[in-house]
């Protein structure tokens, strides 16, 4: 049987293609540390599963396909307390922050038409874009500059008339990079100059340390019709599973397109918009634990990663994940390796190989992306394994200089 092109041109995810060697490594009784995969071990709130063991209709009906008023009225709320000003009609809820960039894809664009975005990028990126024929047109950033933008002229070298949009995730996924208020201008202006919108992923809103300050699109009224924001739970309140999200904008025309998308798909499940609903009355403590939290574990891993020979990164200031470059002739020949042939007293680790999350072929051959979401003495002990795994690893070599 035939099948189509666009399925055949999309890849698998870097994040979750390995995962038959984790699960051989443990048939073989080894312990494996997870940082593959941006999986919190954070507690979901106990009010996500309180308010649907509460639930008391008869019927689990049909909900709207903007969901449901409570759960946007929340969301609402939680986007005033950021100084982003969005009201109920602004918002329409979606299967987690993935239906939500998908919607805006299909929304902005037609087939082959471009989509600007700063590489490395998540690579869900370039699946949703693959799956209604959009081309990702990648801006390069490199780890031995902090993952930050290029200049001006060099984005606009890139824009041609069938670009239609610049998607940014602030903090970023994979890099753990937050753009500075000049960049995000930049680009702000960029936009208004050549038509574009831009779509903010803005789900690790939360994760920033060091006393920096928040900035989202948002927050700029001369761009506000180009805005798109794509927002999730599933990190912020640790409940990736429950698949709740939102697409938020203040342009109604652009809304109107996506409801017709969202009545296509009916509705998110009834049941996780009520447990949503409660997540977003979470008292403010509970986050601001996580955020410590992170911040050290970040520190924990940072510090080690800067100990290895030959390992270069930089210092994440969001989220929860390091784009690392290795000593190493292929990240993911590395990775396998380490879970075929290697442990220390039966352990060892699993990262997430960095081609994946590149567009331009050949790059991110040598990184990896770990994302720091186990507990800190545990990624003490993941640290001392892949310092000793690079130091065993037969394919050993300095890491390509940037070019």
């Amino acid at each position: 049987m035939k099948f189509s092109e666009r399925v055949k041109a999309m890849q698998s995810s870097p994040v979750r293609r390995l995962l038959p060697y984790a699960e051989a490594a443990r048939a073989k009784g080894k312990k494996i540390y997870p940082l593959n995969i941006g999986q919190p071990d954070i507690k979901t709130p106990e009010s996500f599963l309180k308010s649907i063991r509460e639930f008391s209709q008869e019927v689990i009906a049909y909900a709207t396909s903007q969901g449901n008023n409570d759960l946007r009225d929340a969301m609402s709320r939680y986007y005033k307390e950021f100084e982003i000003p969005l009201e109920r009609e602004d918002i329409i809820v979606t299967a987690g922050g993935s239906e939500a960039l998908l919607f805006a894809f299909m929304t902005m664009c037609d087939p082959n038409d471009e989509v600007l975005i700063p590489e490395p990028f998540y690579a869900n990126y370039n699946a949703f874009a693959q799956s209604v024929n959009v081309k990702v047109a990648p801006i390069t950033t490199k780890a031995e500059e902090g993952f930050h933008l290029p200049p001006k002229e060099q984005i606009e070298s890139l824009i041609n008339p069938r670009t239609r949009a610049i998607l940014v995730a602030n903090p970023g996924n994979p890099t753990g990079t937050i753009y500075t208020l000049d960049e995000m201008n930049m680009l702000a202006e960029l936009a208004l100059k050549h038509n574009l919108y831009i779509v903010a992923d803005e789900v690790y809103r939360e994760f920033v340390y060091d006393g920096l300050k928040y900035t989202s699109f948002g927050h700029m009224p001369e761009i506000k019709d180009r805005v798109i924001i794509v927002d999730s739970v599933s990190k912020r309140y640790s409940a990736c599973g429950a698949r709740i999200g939102c697409i938020a904008t203040k342009n109604k025309d652009f809304m109107a397109q996506v409801l017709k998308i969202a009545q296509g798909r009916l509705c998110v499940p009834t049941l996780e918009q009520v447990g949503a609903t409660a997540l977003y009355n979470t008292p403010k403590s509970y986050l601001e634990e996580v955020n410590k939290e992170y911040q050290a574990r970040r520190n924990t891993l940072y510090a080690a990663l800067q100990k290895m020979p030959g390992v270069i990164c930089s210092e994440p200031k969001g989220a929860f994940y390091v784009m690392v470059k290795l000593p190493v002739d292929d990240a993911e020949k590395f990775i396998i390796w380490m879970l075929e042939n290697f442990d220390v007293d039966g352990e060892t680790l699993m990262a997430a190989a960095g081609e994946g999350f590149y567009a331009t072929p050949g790059l991110g051959k040598q990184e990896f992306r770990l994302a720091y979401v186990l507990k800190n003495e545990e990624l003490v002990k993941a640290m001392d394994v892949l310092k000793l795994a690079l130091e065993a690893y037969p394919g050993r070599v300095e890491p390509v200089a940037a070019g």
